[in-house]
């Protein structure tokens, strides 16, 4: 009787590893002038104070892979206002990690990701005040 329990077991497993492997689905199309972003971001009219920082930072070390206002780039980099990155799947410390240390390519096809030199914790902390007003704006929470 624990044989057959097992293998349904890794079987369900073996299904629910396949389907987490698979990239995301691409969001709407780009806002008009961003040909090469993956997704379209709406901009709220104003952000918080840690965000306003965080939008300098965010420029200066993750906007030439990650896109303006987060909305990725075909080819070089996700988009980080989108699903996979809410709060409940990559909390912050995820983007801590990523910025210090890389992170393998696991959700979509644009290999490792480095880590950011000369990017500090506090650099991060803002800048993920940013990415998550974005988000909260763009229905992400």
């Amino acid at each position: 009787m624990r044989k057959p329990i097992i293998f349904i077991g890794v079987v369900a497993v073996g299904i629910a590893a396949y389907f987490l492997a698979q990239p995301p689905k691409p969001t709407p199309a780009p806002a008009a002038g961003q040909a090469d972003a993956i997704a379209s971001v709406r901009l709220p009219e104003t952000l918080s104070p840690d965000a306003s920082i965080g939008k300098t930072a965010y420029q200066a070390k993750c906007a030439n892979c990650h896109g303006d206002n987060a909305a990725g780039k075909h080819g070089v980099g996700p988009p980080l206002v989108h699903k996979v990155y809410e709060p409940s799947h990559h909390g912050d410390e995820a983007f801590q990690r990523a910025a210090a240390l890389g992170v393998r390519g696991h959700h979509w096809p644009f290999g490792d990701m480095p880590p950011i030199k000369g990017v500090t914790r506090a650099d991060v902390t803002m800048i993920v005040a940013y990415v998550r007003d974005l988000q909260r704006f763009n229905g992400i929470n």
